[in-house]
């Protein structure tokens, strides 16, 4: 009975490795009509369209430029504040709107600087009806030279005094200084503006530049008055500008100088802290072009048709900026490689 039990146990075992074995047989094709060796029907790439245009890749030299990135701002930003303690009274004028030179933005509470003037104009003219009296009696000889003089200037001490209360009073209207766009508005109707307090601040849209912090290693690339390409992000274009002004400090946290550049063509439609992009040209180098044209995208992914044997394969490269019509290539391309100008659709 144990002897039964063990030759039935070999049994299924062998029968388990022979069906294994004629399942690696089948499924590797041992049974069936092999293919014999040859060249392979398919090929890569698709073929190149008669009269389609080319151009050998070719290394040139090209002028490195580096991206220094900045912020804009106005040549002329005039902080207004009180020159005098007063509640105000009215503003006139909100961030945003554009002003004209000396128009009235702010107006303070004056009550008590024209209070001080009615006090200065009456003594002013008690000053004068002395002064007057004392003339015509230093001329009927009823009075000395000293009370004259003294009579003189009590009147141009009280005459003083009104002069200077009015100019106080001037100061209760704060007016633009120059036509511009008001920004930062700091104060409202019922607030106290103190001596030197920011009220409002007007900037001038005609006149305005690129601040960028240059690393001190391209300082030397730059000089005053020098042209140079400023982008920026609004409004999206180019701009032509000149170096108005290089800060003599370096930065000890960023081994940078502050770079000034004055905008060319500006309109009003730049506005203050745009975001922008400064180029300063480096070291050349050799490089690679090839027109934009001849590079197509899919997703993120760019790529060339290379052409070889009467075929065009498509191979993938990394671009670099765009210089006019043209793009660099990084990687993927090398000298002497025919590449189509337009990539033909792969089927």
């Amino acid at each position: 009975m144990k002897l039964a039990n063990h030759l039935k146990k070999y049994f299924k075992l062998t029968l388990g490795l022979v069906g294994l074995a004629a399942v690696v047989v089948w499924s590797g094709g041992f049974l069936g009509d092999k293919t014999p060796p040859g060249k392979l029907a398919h090929q890569a790439g698709v073929p190149v369209p008669e009269g389609a245009a080319t151009f050998e890749v070719k290394a040139e030299t090209a002028p490195v430029r580096v991206e220094v990135v900045g912020t804009t701002a106005s040549e002329e930003k005039i902080n207004l504040s009180a020159r005098i303690p007063a509640y105000v009274d009215q503003v006139l004028a909100s961030a945003g709107d554009r002003v004209k030179k000396g128009q009235t933005l702010i107006v303070l509470d004056d009550r008590d600087i024209r209070q001080k003037l009615a006090a200065a104009e009456a003594q002013f003219n008690q000053a004068q009806a002395e002064y007057e009296r004392a003339k015509k009696l230093f001329e009927s000889q009823a009075t000395t030279e000293q009370a004259l003089t003294a009579a003189r200037a009590m009147f141009n001490a009280a005459q003083a005094q009104v002069e200077e209360v009015k100019v106080m009073l001037t100061y209760a209207q704060v007016e633009s200084p120059i036509a511009g766009i008001v920004t930062e508005r700091r104060i409202e109707a019922g607030d106290l503006a103190n001596p030197g307090m920011l009220l409002l601040a007007v900037y001038d849209p005609l006149r305005m530049r690129l601040e960028a912090p240059v690393p001190v290693r391209l300082i030397d690339r730059l000089a005053l008055g020098q042209e140079v390409d400023v982008v920026l992000d609004r409004p999206a274009r180019t701009f032509k500008g000149s170096v108005a002004e290089i800060v003599s400090e370096v930065d000890a946290a960023t081994r940078t100088q502050l770079v000034k550049v004055h905008l060319d063509g500006v309109e009003g439609d730049v506005l203050p802290g745009t975001f922008g992009r400064l180029w300063v040209a480096a070291e050349s180098r050799e490089a690679i072009f090839v027109p934009a044209s001849a590079v197509a995208r899919i997703g993120q992914l760019a790529f060339v048709q290379v052409v070889r044997d009467g075929r065009a394969l498509r191979r993938l490269v990394k671009t670099g900026p765009a210089q006019g019509d043209r793009l660099e290539i990084l990687s993927g391309l090398r000298a002497g490689d025919v590449v189509l100008a337009n990539p033909v659709q792969e089927g």
